[in-house]
């Protein structure tokens, strides 16, 4: 939406032939993508038409003298001129179009000197510099106002968004209540607790797969919990920091996106609903009722989660997150460039001396967090049903009043057992908020990308190169693969779907119409089209650097960011792979998902035992 209205401000055309009519147009104009027009000013029911690179396009204004010209194309790269006219007044608006490879540009070189570099900061503010300069010019000029809007305009932008403002106060106020919990005992409570039932690595991590799945709600809740609450355990048990970043991470989005009451559904859901109202022969069908019959075909997630619980399991891990687990198993937690400043090795979160082992003293928070959340988000919501209500409610403030009532309900605990008193239980609250600033710092930088390939139109440049005409059975593996390149490229899920879902469907009823493919028996192309969408962003979601969610993870876990990316990359590629060669494609001809899965399921655990090592038996050598 900033993005969008940085654009509009930019892009605004005045007339400049008639007072009466202008017109709107994007700022940036792509090779070959289309792209709206809206001429304004004309008078209600008039004809307005429209030359540009050689071609004619028509619309008739409504009763506020407004009318879109859509699909408008244009070929090369450029200053071009838009004429336009309404009866006998006319005027026209210039428009700088560039290749559509431009917009994809800042995105990847981001993650490119991400990986290469092992520094996320540098890498996002180059990114977005690259962009903001793109939508000025490739001039000296267009450089020197690029960099000054990539701060003053995106970065500024994305903290003053309200939503975004929320994530990073809940986000700080769980580090804060994390830090309450863990210097007045509770926490190592816990950890002494766990672990005399959890006594292997194979145990912790089962449990905190566990944990992962009993937070089905919201997947930031699950990430901040989750990943806070196991990282004592795993570091007691000599488990990598990269490793609990993946587990978080793998049990956050999947689960939230397949269980039947979360606030992703609503989101959904309410995108489902609009497109359906489009097509006539859909229109009278709940979109619930949809998406229920797209879960089974959510390969990616399910496998995702399936495969979390095998490598827990097995013990077994490979590539680089086997590396990283055997210079755990020796006594280096950490991740490569870590030194623990931001763990539990901070005077403000280790326990106090001498306090008492009470494990209320940190379930009791945490319980409490839990259902203020569950009970913030029926409160917002509005429905029938309790489906209805959680699917409307609003996460962001249910998220406020949780984090805020937790880390109160710590302090207080703390200060009426007079285990700390006030200035250490803010000191003890500030030492975990402060672990989580630079997390914060990489995720404004991430909205701040975000926002400026919105500008540019990566996603239409995307949609147009891959949305090109195809068999109706391979519809599915086109939008999942199409939902996953433009997730990794953005590092948004929630906008991978608002932008996919209303073309999707009817994408895919227009692809069955044609093949005669409208009957009962054939909706599993539907279905399993919408489930790639969502499966497709959090695969995306899962590889990209630029996530939120990959980023939140990173901040729970206490976590190397470029680290938990390299070594979670590997896995969340395979999955994949299994999930659109073995899962999505049998789909789109019939097979029913439940085989697909099982067998999906078995081929994973055979890659894992045949190519998967044991980091226990490795490290005793």
């Amino acid at each position: 939406m900033i993005a969008s209205l940085y654009a509009s401000v930019l892009v605004l055309a005045l007339p400049l032939n008639a007072a009466a009519l202008e017109a709107e147009v994007p700022g940036i104009v792509l090779d070959e993508v289309p792209f709206e027009v809206v001429i304004s000013g004309a008078p209600a029911g008039a004809a307005v038409e429209a030359r540009f690179d050689g071609k004619r396009y028509s619309a008739t204004a409504d009763d506020a003298g407004s009318a879109t010209l859509a699909d408008v194309l244009v070929s090369g790269s450029g200053r071009f001129t838009l004429e336009f006219a309404a009866g006998a007044e006319t005027g026209s608006a210039a428009l700088r179009v560039m290749p559509g490879w431009v917009s994809l540009l800042p995105a990847f070189t981001a993650i490119a000197v991400a990986l290469i570099i092992r520094s996320v900061v540098p890498a996002l503010l180059l990114g977005i510099w690259l962009g903001a300069t793109a939508l000025q010019s490739f001039s000296l000029k267009g450089a020197g106002i690029g960099l000054l809007d990539s701060f003053q305009v995106f970065v500024a932008n994305a903290v003053a968004d309200v939503d975004h403002a929320a994530i990073i106060l809940f986000t700080m106020m769980i580090g804060g209540m994390v830090g309450i919990i863990t210097r007045n005992g509770g926490m190592m409570s816990i950890v002494k607790m766990v672990v005399s039932r959890a006594k292997t690595a194979a145990g912790a991590q089962v449990a905190a797969w566990l944990m992962g799945l009993m937070i089905f709600f919201d997947d930031y809740a699950n990430t901040l919990v989750v990943g806070n609450t196991a990282r004592p355990i795993t570091d007691q048990l000599k488990i990598s920091r990269e490793k609990l970043a993946y587990i978080v991470d793998s049990t956050a989005a999947p689960v939230v996106s397949i269980a039947l009451i979360t606030t992703w559904i609503g989101y959904e859901v309410s995108l489902i609903d609009e497109a359906l109202q489009g097509i006539s022969e859909l229109a009278d069908i709940p979109a619930y009722a949809i998406f229920l019959q797209s879960i089974p075909y959510s390969f990616y997630p399910i496998l995702a989660i399936i495969f979390v619980f095998m490598v827990a399991v097995t013990g077994r891990d490979m590539g680089p997150m086997y590396t990283a687990e055997i210079r755990a198993r020796k006594g280096n937690v950490f991740s490569v460039g870590d030194d623990g400043a931001d763990s539990a090795s901070e005077d403000t979160l280790e326990p106090k001396p001498d306090v008492p082992p009470r494990p209320v003293n940190a379930f009791l928070p945490i319980i409490v967090l839990v259902v203020a959340l569950l009970g913030g988000l029926y409160a917002t919501g509005e429905g029938d049903t309790i489906r209805d209500i959680i699917g409307d409610a609003d996460p962001y403030k249910a998220m406020m009043w949780a984090s805020f009532i937790g880390a109160l309900t710590a302090a207080a605990m703390s200060i009426g057992q007079r285990i700390l008193t006030t200035h250490e239980t803010v000191d003890a609250w500030y030492g975990g908020a402060r672990a989580t600033l630079f997390g914060m710092i990489v995720l404004v930088l991430a909205w701040s990308m975000s926002d400026v390939t919105t500008a540019l139109n990566a996603k239409g440049y995307l949609i147009s190169i891959l949305g090109e005409s195809m068999p109706a059975a391979w519809v599915p593996a086109a939008v999942f693969v199409l939902a996953g390149v433009t997730a990794f490229a953005t590092g948004t899920s929630w906008g991978t779907m608002g932008i996919l879902v209303p073309l999707v469907v009817p994408l895919a009823w227009a692809v069955m119409s044609v093949n005669g493919m409208t009957e009962a028996g054939d909706m599993h192309i539907l279905y399993s089209s919408v489930s790639c969408v969502l499966a497709g962003a959090v695969w995306g979601d899962h590889c990209s650097p630029i996530s939120d969610t990959t980023v939140l993870s990173s901040i729970a876990s206490g976590c190397n960011h470029i680290e938990h990316v390299r070594t979670q990359l590997p896995y969340a590629l395979l999955v994949g792979l299994v999930a659109i060669v073995i899962g999505t494609v049998p789909g789109g001809y019939g097979v029913p998902p439940w085989v697909s899965l099982l067998v999906g399921g078995v081929i994973l655990y055979v890659v894992l035992r045949l190519r998967g090592r044991q980091a226990d038996v490795d490290a005793a050598r």
